[in-house]
């Protein structure tokens, strides 16, 4: 490297631990327990296995996590997956093999993982709500030496988990057909485990909203520097309590997973979100900071000021929000009933995350998904993989410490110069906050004009009789391609198709008015909040 090229690297080792520091992460500690702490480190690494021993050095009394079934600290959490992967050891399983996990949020999502880590195996983490063929599929290809579930999805696992060891996270019943993961951990021996010779790697499915679910396989990170990076722009601090609505199985949810392990943060799991019960839980636990993804906002929203109202939330210094877009007209109405708390990340499962939206730059720009973090790289270039001047559209590359390795089936996304297609169009302000436009498949030219749903779907959400809506592109005689509206009218509006056209027609350009106009009680999505536009489309 070059000196300037020392000082940059120097300068951002500095910012890194700044960041570590300003969260609370590192704090004072007993001298024995710090040596025993980093001797966890570097026998595990940075991995969950690393940070729930480290964990239970440093505070085993302290509450780890809260589900259904109660409270268990740090120690007990630690104890519990030395058993579990012990007996999962003794059941065959070993480094290298891949587990399934098949598990809404709550202890076992958490012991499964931390298990997991501890014996060197791949954690490949299916959608709770897939379809038995979706599920079948996706264990053919991963091929994963066994699968840990919630009793309620075993009938949909049926043909697919077949010839494979079979273990139940939840259930509800006094026993089940497989063995329970309770029975393993309660006759497991609990003593310290050696370190696996190699680490397991992490497998996202993606969302599967265009086609078939891909696994996005993701090897442990190196150093605390992508966690620096998160918490350079949304503030969450050590020893708090965190709220994770989101799934845990998708991106979002398992990053938040993924950054109370180092925080030392005590988890609030629901297995399934109910907005008012969020509310709640946020009010009983003096929860600082909730993960959740737009639909599961809006749906909080829903519930009207007087039932808000009940509930003291006033612990909560972060709403982090990530999985689908966020309107504009969202954030505000957000940040005026829970102040300004809110925090918008623009990723996808396969670059982790591109870009940060403080509350600030929400309320001075609406719709933004904000400035890269710390040691992220955002640009934009064009077709021939130039850079675009300022200002200009294009297509959305990202370079950063968790970019994937590519999919498990083969493939991977575009990179140009190191950095990675998200597979996204969009543009700076003269701020140099991005926009996304929409995706790059789904821009239509009408009448010769580019065209991107995102912009018309985004107007049609700031109108004050619409909850939501989503913007397709279809067949036109005379244009070649026309869009296609789906509106969800808010409670009790009456819309009709022709003052949702005019709305459109007196806010933008005339090829950007929709040729219909469909009204529905609500969008097709899937677990993680996104539109299944392929369902919509397949109605033509």
């Amino acid at each position: 490297m070059n000196p300037q090229q020392v000082t940059q690297q120097a300068l951002y080792k500095l910012q890194v631990a700044r960041t570590l520091l300003g969260s609370g992460m590192v704090q004072p500690v007993r001298p024995d327990k710090a040596v025993r702490s980093l001797a966890a480190l570097r026998r595990w690494g940075p991995t969950p296995a690393a940070a729930y021993s480290g964990a239970a050095i440093r505070h085993p009394d302290r509450a780890a996590l809260v589900d259904e079934r109660g409270m268990l600290t740090f120690g007990e959490v630690h104890a519990r997956t030395n058993a579990l992967a012990a007996e999962l050891g003794r059941a065959g399983i070993s480094v290298g093999d891949g587990v399934a996990i098949m598990c809404r949020n709550h202890r076992g999502f958490v012991e499964a993982t931390v298990a997991c880590s501890k014996l060197g195996t791949s954690a490949l983490y299916l959608n709770t709500s897939f379809a038995a063929p979706q599920i079948a599929d996706v264990l053919a290809r991963e091929d994963p030496a066994a699968v840990i579930f919630d009793a309620e999805f075993a009938e949909l696992l049926g043909k697919g988990a077949a010839g494979r060891k079979r273990f139940v996270a939840w259930h509800d019943a006094e026993s089940a057909d497989d063995p329970l993961l309770d029975d393993l951990i309660a006759r497991g021996d609990r003593s310290e485990l050696a370190p696996p010779p190699e680490k397991g790697r992490v497998v996202i499915l993606t969302s599967g909203t265009t086609g078939t679910p891909k696994g996005a396989a993701r090897k442990e990170p190196d150093s605390l520097e992508p966690i620096a990076s998160l918490l350079s722009k949304i503030p969450l601090k050590a020893q708090e309590t965190t709220l994770i609505g989101a799934p845990m199985f998708h991106s979002w949810g398992f990053a938040h997973f993924t950054l109370s392990m180092p925080l030392g943060s005590t988890l609030v799991l629901r297995r399934r979100f109910d907005p008012e019960d969020t509310l709640r839980a946020v009010s009983q636990h003096r929860a600082t900071a909730l993960a959740l993804i737009p639909v599961m906002l809006n749906r909080i929203l829903e519930l009207g000021e007087e039932t808000i109202a009940r509930y003291d939330v006033s612990s909560l210094k972060v709403i982090a929000l990530s999985g689908s877009p966020l309107p504009g007209e969202l954030a505000t109405r957000a940040m005026d009933v829970f102040g300004d708390v809110l925090y918008n990340l623009y990723g996808s499962t396969e670059v982790a995350w591109a870009t940060i939206a403080t509350p600030a730059e929400l309320r001075a720009a609406p719709g933004t998904a904000g400035v890269p973090p710390l040691g992220t790289v955002v640009k934009l270039l064009d077709d021939a993989g130039r850079e675009v001047p300022a200002g200009l559209p294009g297509r959305i590359f990202v370079a950063n410490d968790m970019m994937f390795e590519g999919y498990t089936g083969g493939g991977g996304k575009e990179i140009i110069g190191g950095m990675m297609s998200t597979g996204d169009v969009g543009h700076f302000d003269e701020r140099g906050r991005l926009f996304v436009d929409g995706r790059d498949d789904e821009m239509i030219v009408s009448g010769g004009e580019n065209v991107f749903p995102r912009e018309v779907e985004d107007l049609l959400s700031d109108h004050a009789a619409i909850q939501e809506a989503a913007v397709v592109g279809v067949p036109d005689d005379e244009f070649g391609q026309r869009l296609k509206a789906f509106v969800v009218p808010r409670n009790g509006a009456h819309l009709d198709e022709e003052a949702v056209k005019q709305y459109v027609r007196e806010n933008l350009a005339r090829f950007k008015v929709p040729r219909e106009v469909v009204f529905l009680e609500e969008l097709p999505r899937n677990a993680t909040g996104k539109v299944l536009k392929r369902v919509l489309k397949s109605d033509e």
